[in-house]
């Protein structure tokens, strides 16, 4: 993964094997609790879902990371966040493989980081169609009926039936046009996207 000040990435990796990664609630959130502790000071979180088996976050890498390290070496700017992404899956299993009795590693070994802003330039969008993909996957994955009643994913605050602070939901509405009004959010959501864009952000 290599990450630029200003840049937007669709971010996601899997269980190793596909294998289940969130077990019960308080998985979901203590996961949740060090993607905060581990991302807002490297990038604002634009959106985000965990599945059972996999995770997706929508992120901007702030544009501070330029003024800071640039100087003295620009591989400075992109390290933080990678290392971060690498404790937090570590630290994630070791206390999986506690709690539950179990051992060896949970994740796939190549997080992925898929750089949608080089795309954006050539007028494809895939900044706001995958901002709604990610929250389209458990819908997709039949988890679900109505994106409304997956909770681990950052839909429900966007459409004002949850107050979550963990994505920075003004820069999401600013950079891909969102509409404030719920409802309207609501029913874009649902929107196809289309099987050639899924390609381009996965």
């Amino acid at each position: 993964m290599q990450f630029h000040p200003g840049y937007t990435y669709h971010v996601y990796n899997q269980g190793n094997n596909r294998q289940q990664l969130f077990f019960e609630l308080e998985n979901y959130v203590y996961f949740l609790e060090k993607i905060r502790k581990g991302f807002l000071p490297h990038c604002d979180i634009l959106a985000w879902c965990l599945m059972p088996n996999h995770f997706h976050f929508l992120i901007t890498i702030h544009e501070n990371y330029v003024h800071e390290d640039a100087i003295q070496n620009k591989e400075k700017i992109v390290n933080p966040l990678n290392r971060q992404i690498g404790i937090i899956q570590s630290s994630y299993t070791k206390a999986i493989n506690n709690r539950y009795g179990r051992s060896g590693s949970l994740f796939r070994q190549n997080t992925k980081a898929k750089s949608l802003t080089e795309q954006d330039r050539d007028k494809i969008d895939t900044g706001v169609n995958c901002f709604f993909y990610i929250h389209q996957n458990p819908l997709k994955a039949g988890l679900v009926k109505k994106l409304e009643d997956w909770e681990f994913s950052s839909f429900k605050d966007y459409a004002g039936m949850r107050n979550g602070d963990l994505c920075n939901k003004d820069l999401a509405k600013d950079l891909f046009k969102l509409p404030n009004e719920p409802s309207k959010f609501y029913n874009l959501s649902y929107q196809t996207i289309p099987e050639e864009v899924v390609k381009r952000i996965n």
